[in-house]
């Protein structure tokens, strides 16, 4: 939380080797182009004999280039500092642009911020990481974007009993450091996405009382920390894993879905992967 201040306008670009490479580049031209406009000024100079401030006052030695290349790698650095804050903020933004907020509990989302840790409903780590996002209960419409798998410090993904559609993006497979993921009681569809398998973090996954359809995927009976699912009260089908962390799960996590056929008998009961029914 916190206030909301003014700060630098959050930069459209990443850090990588080559933009470090484009910004050292940009700073010796910029220290060449300074020499040799001081350079050119002391010409200047050599030539008015008649002026009476030239003949007084002998013009200073031109700065060295090592001098100027560390001014210029300063102004320059500027433009790097904000580039891990912003590519989250980048990322919860597109989920502003993508959700209608009719309460306005996004009204603090300002893009124009150097990072997200500001902003409501938003909480982040000492590192000014994001780690939590709290957007629960808030009459939120709209579909989920690929963008949250960028959110790579994120460790609760609460946006529950909200109006949300469409699928659940695979990218949300790629947050490595997710404990909790709640989405139920929306009104999400198409299937529950293979990529959860990679949230080997995860001890709560809740997405009961959406319109989920197909199988559950076999690859989630991997997550060893799954604590609790709940994917009750959707149109999933197949049969119910019953190996790794499933073997814990009662029935009840899997109840009100009229076309799953039950717990998964091995040996007996031939279990395809993921697809349709």
């Amino acid at each position: 939380m916190g206030s909301i201040n003014s700060s630098k306008p959050i930069l459209p670009f990443s850090h990588s080797p080559l933009l470090l490479h484009s910004l050292v580049s940009l700073s010796l031209s910029l220290s060449l182009s300074l020499s040799q406009i001081y350079l050119h000024f002391q010409k200047i100079q050599s030539f008015s004999s008649f002026s009476f401030t030239m003949q007084t006052f002998p013009p200073p030695p031109p700065p060295p280039l090592l001098l100027l290349l560390p001014l210029s790698l300063f102004l320059l650095s500027n433009l790097l500092v904000p580039v891990t804050s912003n590519s989250e903020g980048d990322a919860l933004y597109a989920l502003r642009r993508s959700v209608k907020d009719p309460n306005n509990v996004l009204q603090s989302w300002d893009p124009t911020l150097v990072d997200p840790c500001t902003w409501f409903h938003v909480t982040c780590d000492s590192a000014n990481h994001v780690t939590r996002l709290d957007l629960g209960n808030a009459k939120l419409s709209g579909n989920l974007v690929p963008e949250l798998g960028n959110l790579e410090h994120l460790q609760y993904l609460e946006l529950y009993m909200n109006e949300l559609v469409g699928p659940i993006p695979k990218e949300i497979g790629r947050l490595k450091s997710l404990i909790s993921l709640d989405l139920y009681h929306n009104n999400l569809t198409a299937s529950i996405p293979s990529s959860l398998k990679n949230l080997h973090n995860l001890n709560f996954l809740r997405l009961n009382g959406n319109k989920l359809s197909g199988r559950i995927p076999r690859q989630l009976t991997k997550l060893g920390n799954l604590k609790i699912i709940d994917v009750s009260d959707n149109d999933l089908c197949g049969t119910i894993p019953t190996s790794g962390s499933f073997s814990k799960f009662s029935e009840e996590s899997f109840k009100n879905n009229p076309r799953l056929e039950g717990p998964e008998l091995m040996g007996f009961v031939r279990y395809e992967n993921g697809g349709t029914c």
